[in-house]
């Protein structure tokens, strides 16, 4: 599966090129690089729609949230064990093998997630175990996916690529999941598998075309001390800490919500696999509509405002979610939390990438990598079982425990949100890369309202 930083490539871009909107200009002409585009979309979509299947074929055999919550662990859990050294053996080895070494292993998962779905073989422990060894390939393929398009255009049109990947990566989020909900209405999960392993073709072929990637490095440092530089790198410095710290609060507390979303569809709606499949369209869908409209932002607003503001806003519509059992209107709050999604981790992505020196850039993505997929897990965990145990005591059922232990954790976000718009905060707006920054203090207001940076205000700083 491609997996893509969310990346806001506005901050990149001139403000002709923003005002243009048209990120793809020029860019698609670069041969291979439209090839691997059009070869991660059709991965993309096929991912999506595996993913729509092994949550649903899991919430069918257990009504358990801590079953769905171990089934996360295992998908994700390996980025927080594996990411940073994944992301140090990148800059050693041939970039390209890595990639089809990775792609192949996932083709294959894909390929006995079918057998195991057609022969009745897809327990809870199957869909675990191939789920781990699926997160294991993930961990290697993440930054090495992520270092193909610097590889396929020329650096001045690099944003417009980045802004490319992200929108395909968003395109099949929409599609995907409506597409995986209108199968299994008619079929079952065994065909979203089968497609799925069909699609990595195309990315397979369009990553062999490319020219090899040798070893960026050679030697020097070994592992262990390079990965202690990233760490007091990121710990030295206000801006990353900062993101690092809302990084973190969103994968943990916003993962439960997706990761628990089939539970809801049959536990509180009492809704088919066609819901589903919808619910996870409307948060690709805002996620699409978000980052169309990052970018025009008015360019005074401050990116370290935006994140907060995402978090608070997010949150309170994922809470609203939780306690509502309509699921035509829990819709309409999914699509406006993923809108608020991407706001925050494009902004998020963009200041690691402003904020870091290049020759930290690999280790210091590889760590946020770990802190966004490892987080998840964690996350998706404790709510469950915070659920659960509250369900008990309340005497209600897996319906009841989803919608507490999930709606708790959201809550859980919108107040981080609502603080960290009033807690010291890094001014991380345009300053160069390895440079500190200042802080100021913003009331709530203020730091919802960006006082003190609009064109002629006076910006406070300590």
């Amino acid at each position: 599966m491609p997996q893509h930083l969310q990346v806001d490539p506005s901050a990149s871009l001139s403000r002709g090129e923003r005002a243009r909107g048209l990120p793809w200009r020029g860019v698609m002409r670069h041969r291979e690089f439209r090839w691997v585009w059009l070869g991660a979309m059709g991965s993309s979509i096929g991912t999506w729609m595996e993913g729509v299947g092994v949550q649903w074929l899991m919430a069918e055999q257990t009504t358990s949230t801590v079953m769905l919550g171990l089934l996360a662990a295992a998908q994700l859990g390996p980025m927080l064990v594996l990411g940073l050294p994944a992301g140090l053996l990148v800059d050693r080895v041939d970039r390209r093998a890595m990639l089809l070494i990775t792609q192949v292993a996932m083709m294959v998962i894909a390929g006995l997630l079918a057998a195991a779905s057609a022969f009745g073989w897809a327990t809870p422990g199957v869909l675990i175990g191939l789920g781990l060894v699926n997160g294991i390939a993930m961990a290697f393929n993440t930054p090495a996916w992520q270092t193909l398009s610097p590889r396929l255009v020329p650096r001045a049109e690099l944003p417009r690529a980045i802004a490319l990947m992200g929108m395909q990566f968003n395109l099949a989020r929409v599609a995907g999941p409506a597409l995986a909900g209108l199968l299994m209405a008619r079929y079952d999960a065994t065909l979203l598998f089968v497609v799925n392993a069909l699609s990595f073709v195309g990315v397979l072929l369009a990553v062999r075309a490319t020219a090899p990637a040798r070893a960026e490095r050679e030697g020097g440092a070994a592992p262990w001390q390079e990965a202690r530089e990233a760490v007091g790198f990121v710990r030295s410095h206000p801006g990353l800490r900062q993101v690092m710290l809302s990084l973190l609060l969103l994968s943990m507390l916003a993962a439960p919500f997706q990761r628990m979303l089939p539970l809801f569809v049959s536990e509180v709606y009492g809704a088919e696999e066609a819901t589903y499949g919808v619910l996870l369209s409307a948060v690709g869908a805002g996620a699409v509509l978000g980052g169309l409209t990052l970018g025009r932002l008015p360019s005074w607003y401050p990116r370290h405002h935006i994140i907060p503001l995402s978090l608070l806003v997010a949150g309170v519509l994922m809470t609203i979610f939780c306690a509502i059992t309509n699921p035509w209107f829990g819709a309409a709050c999914v699509v406006v939390s993923g809108f608020f999604w991407i706001w925050s981790f494009s902004s998020m992505m963009t200041s690691v990438q402003l904020l870091t020196a290049d020759a930290m850039r690999g280790r210091v993505l590889a760590l946020f990598n770990m802190a966004m997929f490892g987080a998840m897990p964690i996350g998706s965990v404790l709510s469950a079982v915070l659920g659960d145990w509250l369900a008990q005591l309340l005497g209600g059922g897996p319906g009841l425990a989803v919608q507490l232990g999930v709606g708790l954790f959201t809550a859980m976000l919108a107040l981080a949100g609502a603080v960290l718009l009033i807690w010291r905060t890094p001014e991380i707006d345009d300053i160069k890369p390895g440079e500190r920054g200042y802080v100021r203090r913003p009331g709530l207001w203020a730091g919802v309202s960006a006082a003190g940076h609009r064109p002629g205000a006076a910006t406070q700083g300590s």
